[in-house]
């Protein structure tokens, strides 16, 4: 076989040798585009676009999501739709449920379907950003010709997952450029920026799910992932992200018959280790507000009377 000579060549040539398949990402997804769903990177079918009214169903379904994400989406877009970005969030499924770009690039994005309404799992679209990140369930970057559809390979797609105040994915969060002199330094900074934001999405969903307990960040963490647990008013462990749930080994059984904090983690040592680590919180969100109360609660996501009582208990007043 000669030298492939276009992108349905180098696709079609990957996805027959097994050892490109085991040592790359991209081309393992190549190979379930290929194998498992039965594409063609030459032959696009038609992509799905739901009508208003099924949009309409599915943001609804998804009213608290957004409700959540749409202030850190506008702040992304802020930092990166200067330069060609369009920032979009789907449902768990890949459906596009909103997506911000400015009037410039429009065009685009319409051409390439990134608009709401359009369906990008990876069964039907084939590696992609979106697609590819739901089914692997972790941060990803498709640069230009990694898509597996021909007519994809003039964009980049930098993704990540959004999960849930108990650890499923609801959401991907994704930043696409259709614009020619894109590079990968560029994409690779985009990364950070959209990593980063799925994080304060995943991590304001979790305060708002427990508006009633204490939200208190573990010592440690998962790679940067948001690891916090949900303290009831009698010290009982009732909630924790994903990330919290591999630290400590939690599961859905676990926190549907809450144990105490100290006796799940280890008596009076945690006792300490917990008070620290939300004294800790509390004056980082002090610092960020400049020592306005009422906001630094807002952030942490509680009342301000709450705020109160625990910075006298914890020695900050």
């Amino acid at each position: 076989m000669g030298k492939p000579n276009n992108h349905s060549d180098i696709v079609f040539k990957t996805v027959t040798d097994l050892n490109a398949s085991a040592m790359s990402q991209v081309a393992a997804s190549w190979r379930r585009s290929a194998l498992t769903h039965g594409l063609d990177p030459s032959r696009y079918r038609n992509q799905t676009i739901v009508g208003n009214s099924q949009l309409s169903i599915e943001k609804t379904r998804n009213e608290k999501l957004l409700r959540i994400a749409r202030p850190v989406i506008d702040s992304m877009f802020r930092a990166v739709g200067l330069s060609g970005c369009c920032v979009a969030l789907t449902n768990k499924h890949g459906l596009i449920l909103e997506s911000r770009c400015h009037s410039g690039d429009t065009r685009d994005f319409e051409d390439a379907l990134l608009i709401p309404g359009a369906d990008w799992n990876e069964a039907s679209e084939g590696t992609n950003g979106i697609g590819t990140c739901i089914v692997e369930q972790r941060p990803i970057t498709i640069y230009k010709n990694q898509h597996f559809y021909s007519k994809n390979i003039d964009m980049s797609c930098i993704d990540a997952p959004v999960r849930d105040h108990r650890g499923n994915m609801v959401a991907a969060l994704d930043v696409s450029t259709c614009r020619i002199d894109h590079n990968e330094m560029l994409v690779s900074m985009l990364s950070s920026i959209v990593i980063d934001a799925a994080r304060k999405i995943e991590s304001s969903y979790f305060h708002q799910s427990f508006t009633n307990a204490r939200i208190v960040q573990a010592n440690d963490d998962l790679l940067g992932a948001p690891a916090l647990l949900a303290i009831d008013g009698d010290d009982l462990v009732i909630g924790a992200t994903r990330a919290a749930r591999k630290i400590f080994g939690l599961t859905d059984e676990m926190l549907a018959n809450p144990l105490p904090a100290s006796d799940l983690f280890g008596g009076e040592k945690f006792d300490d280790e917990l008070q620290s680590a939300e004294k800790s919180a509390m004056r980082r969100a002090l610092a960020r507000s400049k020592g306005n109360v009422k906001e630094a609660a807002k952030t942490l996501g509680i009342g301000r009377a709450t705020f109160y009582r625990r910075m006298k208990k914890l020695g900050l007043q």
